[in-house]
């Protein structure tokens, strides 16, 4: 699962970059981001939806990350706190429906 969010995530960024650089970016984002969709159905196939889906929120750190580090966008210490919580709880989740 986190995988199709990384596949989502950067196909998101790729059409943020088409609006400045054109159609081929919007482009590889629809592709980009319908692999991570594919990915997603099959992962939904062999897991519980109380565990895989409250991991696509990995998408919000990684969006965060992705605009500091492509498109230079300043992350201020909330967002920090923010990426630190959304991870730590991707990874007790990540830990599956066993007690």
């Amino acid at each position: 699962m986190l995988t199709a969010a990384v596949f989502a995530c950067v196909g998101q960024l790729f059409w943020k970059l088409g609006a400045q650089y054109g159609l081929l970016f919007v482009l590889a984002g629809f592709v980009l981001y319908g692999v991570g969709a594919l990915l997603m159905l099959i992962a939904y196939r062999f897991g519980t939806v109380s565990v895989l889906q409250p991991m696509l929120s990995a998408n919000y750190a990684l969006s965060a990350l992705l605009g500091v580090f492509v498109l230079h966008e300043q992350l201020s210490l909330l967002k920090v706190i923010g990426i630190i919580i959304i991870t730590t709880g991707v990874i007790l989740i990540a830990g599956g429906d066993e007690e």
